[in-house]
Order: structure tokens, then C-alpha cells, then sequence
């Protein structure tokens, strides 16, 4: 039988900024220099404040799920490069189409991120409104495996159809990006969502944040060849990046959304990164994987390397440190504000159920008052 895992060739991911945090692009970074060299210090300063502030609003929301404040918390310690970077690569005309770790990417497109806070505390049946100006086109976290990869095809496919790309004119051409995990490259809609959006050369991007862990299942379980070799096999153009690279991230990123909004068709980008924390806060990490391949991972820390290369560019301690008293109050303020949260009322479950008053929610409801007054007559049964 052949071994797949030793004949595969594999190019070296995209990479500019080294582990230790020097510039050093690689070869697999070439074509996209010119992209990097467009950014200048004070954008590079927003992605390291955007960063900085997200980690320390995932580890507030950790804690205050530990203390009881949230039903589950899902964490992105570790991936804020590969997600901010790529968000960066976004323009406002695009819709994004998250799994349900993309905080940062949020964050970027303008949500307040207590809207995640209200989802995972159970007093919200969505989270946000996508439609609404102020959310950025940042649709709904999807908690079933690898639906929303359907979501984005579907969506592109209707930017298609309504002309809305491919023109050229890419202030007003749209795209859609799905951000995934390796995971869910096991999901049968994923594969089904590669074929559709190759068989409509779809406006879109596939974001695979490969973190390495599909809760307990390593990715080596998972596939035995690199999963960016996916999308070639269904005709989709696919490229593997250092997912803790913020510059990898945004560079390759954004060449990808460019080409799909001019009518290239439909790209798959693979982030090699690290999910550092658990799974989600039920889950216990410790159990599946070993203290030394969490330290070579904590040692490649995308904020760390970022925050070295910055300084090489001239950012000093006062630019650092007010970025760090920034994110402790956001940090703060998310406390704050999640404390303060009061329950919904009860009736709130009955005004999405129908995009139009329907008789059986109606009736429902009915039964919902006459039960609430009885418990305050006293006359419950």
C-alpha cells in the first residue's frame, strides 16, 4: 500500500514573518509582496491592537463562563492572526460567514462582541442582525458543523446571479468568505459546497483554519495528505499559509478575494495554526495532547511574533503599552456588561419563529400568558 504521508509533496506554507518575529518571506511569498508592502505602520498598528484586545476579551469571556456567567465559551487563543489578518483582506461590500470561534473576525467587521457574549450566555435565539449596517455583512455563528461552507456557496452564488461581481470594479464587487476548521473538511457539506462553488465559479474564498484539532481527533486522523489538496481535487485554486503570519494571512487573503470578485472563481486558503486552548470549555484538552506540542506552539505565538517584527519597524514600549491598557478595559467592560445582563422575556422565543404572525405561535403564546397569570394568582398545577 502506498504511504500517502511520505509521497505527497508539500510546498512550504506562505510565510513573512518568521517564528522569532523577523521579516523573512519565503519563496511561497513572493507573488504577494507587493500586497505587504502596501501596508503601512499605522494600519500594521490597528491588526496588533485588534489582536491584543480580542485575546484579552476571549480570556475574560473564559473566565466568565467558569464562574458561571456563560452556559459555554469557545475559545480562539492562538488563531488571532490567521483571523485578523485575513479580515483585514475583507472589503465592505463582502459578506463573511463565521463557524462560531471567529472573534476576532467580528470584531474587525464592526460587531460588538457582547453579542457573542449574550449568545453563549442563552439570552439571545441569534446574536446579531447581519442585515444591519453596523454588523459589517457578518452573518451568524453556525454551531452544526461545516453548514455554513453551504451558507457562503449559496450566498455566492446569488452574487452571481444578480451581477453583483465580476465587472472588475473592485470598490463594488462583492464576495463572500467562509471561515471553517479541519474538522469540518470531514463534513459532507463542505465537500458538497466545493463542488457547487466550483461548478458556478462562485465569488468566494474558503478559509480553513486548520488548528489541529478537531476537539479530540487530530488532523493526521483526519487526512492523509495536507487538506489545502482538497480544493485542488475539486478544480478549487488552493494555497497553504503560516496561520500565525498576520501578513501570510492578509496578503494571500486578499490576492484570493480579489481574483474571486473579478470573476476567477472560488479559492481555498489553509492556515496552519493552533487552537492553544480547549475546544470549548467543556472539553479538557490535557486529555488528548501532549504539554510538548502545546509549548512548540505557545513558543510560535502569532501576537508575540507580530509584536517583535513591530518593533523592528520602530513601534516603541508606549505604543505597547497602551495597546495592552486598552484591551484590559475592554476586557473589563466585558465583565461589566455580562454581569449586568438581565433574562429576556419569556415571549421572545415566539418573534422569529415566523417572518409573519402564524396561528399556532399565536395560540401558543395565549397558552404562555394564561400560564404565567395563574402562577401569580397562585393557582398553578
Amino acid at each position: 500500500m502506498t504511504d500517502l504521508t511520505e509521497t505527497t509533496t508539500v510546498p512550504t506554507p506562505v510565510q513573512f514573518i518568521a517564528p522569532d518575529g523577523t521579516f523573512a518571506p519565503n519563496a511561497g511569498a513572493e507573488e504577494y509582496g507587493d500586497i505587504v508592502a502596501g501596508l503601512d505602520d499605522a494600519t500594521l498598528q490597528r491588526m496588533f491592537h485588534d489582536m491584543t484586545v480580542v485575546r484579552a476579551f476571549d480570556v475574560e469571556a473564559g473566565n466568565l463562563q467558569r464562574q458561571g456567567q456563560l452556559a459555554l465559551w469557545v475559545p480562539s487563543h492562538g488563531q488571532e492572526a490567521a483571523q485578523v489578518g485575513s479580515a483585514y483582506a475583507t472589503r465592505p461590500q463582502d459578506h463573511v460567514f463565521p463557524s462560531y470561534r471567529e472573534h476576532a473576525v467580528g470584531f474587525v467587521r464592526g460587531i460588538d462582541l457582547m453579542n457573542v457574549v449574550r449568545l453563549l450566555r442563552g439570552v439571545t435565539h441569534g446574536g446579531w442582525d447581519p442585515k444591519d449596517p453596523r454588523n459589517g455583512n457578518f452573518h451568524l455563528y453556525t454551531l452544526v458543523i461545516g453548514s455554513q461552507a453551504l451558507h457562503a456557496t449559496g450566498y455566492a452564488m446569488g452574487i452571481a446571479l444578480d451581477g453583483a461581481s465580476g465587472t472588475g470594479d473592485l470598490e463594488s464587487d462583492q464576495a463572500a468568505i467562509v471561515y471553517f476548521g479541519d474538522g469540518a473538511t470531514s463534513q459532507g457539506d463542505v465537500s458538497e459546497a466545493f463542488v457547487f462553488a466550483a461548478s458556478y465559479q462562485t465569488p468566494q474564498v474558503f478559509f480553513l483554519q486548520n488548528n489541529h484539532w478537531a476537539i479530540s481527533v487530530p488532523v493526521t486522523r483526519q487526512s492523509r495528505t495536507p487538506l489545502f489538496k482538497r480544493g485542488t481535487g475539486f478544480g478549487i485554486p488552493s494555497v497553504q499559509i503560516d496561520g500565525n503570519d498576520v501578513l501570510a494571512s492578509y496578503a494571500v487573503t486578499a490576492k484570493n478575494l480579489d481574483e474571486a470578485r473579478a470573476g476567477g472563481g472560488p479559492r481555498l486558503v489553509e492556515a496552519l495554526t493552533y487552537r492553544i486552548g480547549a475546544h470549548t470549555t467543556s472539553d479538557d484538552p490535557t486529555k488528548y495532547r501532549t504539554d510538548d506540542e502545546l509549548a512548540s506552539w505557545v513558543a510560535r505565538d502569532p501576537i508575540a511574533r507580530f509584536q517583535t517584527y513591530l518593533r523592528s519597524r520602530g513601534a516603541d514600549d508606549a505604543f505597547f503599552a497602551e495597546v495592552a491598557a486598552q484591551a484590559k478595559d475592554y476586557a473589563a467592560d466585558t465583565r461589566r456588561r455580562t454581569l449586568a445582563l438581565e433574562s429576556p422575556p419569556a415571549d421572545l422565543m415566539f418573534e422569529n419563529v415566523y417572518t409573519d404572525e402564524h396561528p399556532l405561535t399565536a395560540e401558543q403564546f395565549e397558552w404562555l400568558e394564561r400560564y404565567e397569570e395563574s402562577l401569580e394568582g397562585g393557582d398553578a398545577r
